[in-house]
């Protein structure tokens, strides 16, 4: 069972960490999907930083801090919860599968997390 964990503990922190890059960097494809689902540009860093804090705590959680990786999978759950739902306010339907993706990647994480505790 700690094989898929951290199998898929190791994807979650590299999908996270990757589109935080993109969203620190302000990626064209982030911009235009924010202004689409109604965000502010202003947003965009503090958005990032919740995701760098998510992968980095999954790490933590992968190198034995459980409680630590348990809180940051808590925490990347919700927040991809809140981007489905900013998704869904805004009537975004054509690109709502990433944050889906990425939420399924954090739900995953989670269990397996609370599965090998």
């Amino acid at each position: 069972m700690f094989t898929a964990y951290a199998i898929i503990t190791g994807i979650t922190i590299l999908a996270n960490a990757g589109i935080a890059a993109a969203d620190f960097s302000r990626a064209g494809f982030v911009v235009a999907n924010s202004t689409e689902v109604g965000l502010p540009r202003t947003w965009l860093p503090w958005l990032a930083a919740l995701k760098a804090a998510g992968a980095a705590g999954l790490l933590l959680g992968l190198m034995g801090f459980t409680v630590i990786g348990v809180a940051a999978a808590t925490g990347l759950v919700l927040f991809f919860i809140g981007a489905i739902a900013a998704h869904i306010r805004a009537r975004v339907h054509h690109n709502i599968v990433f944050p889906g993706a990425y939420l399924g990647l954090a739900v995953a994480s989670l269990v397996l997390a609370i599965t090998v505790a």
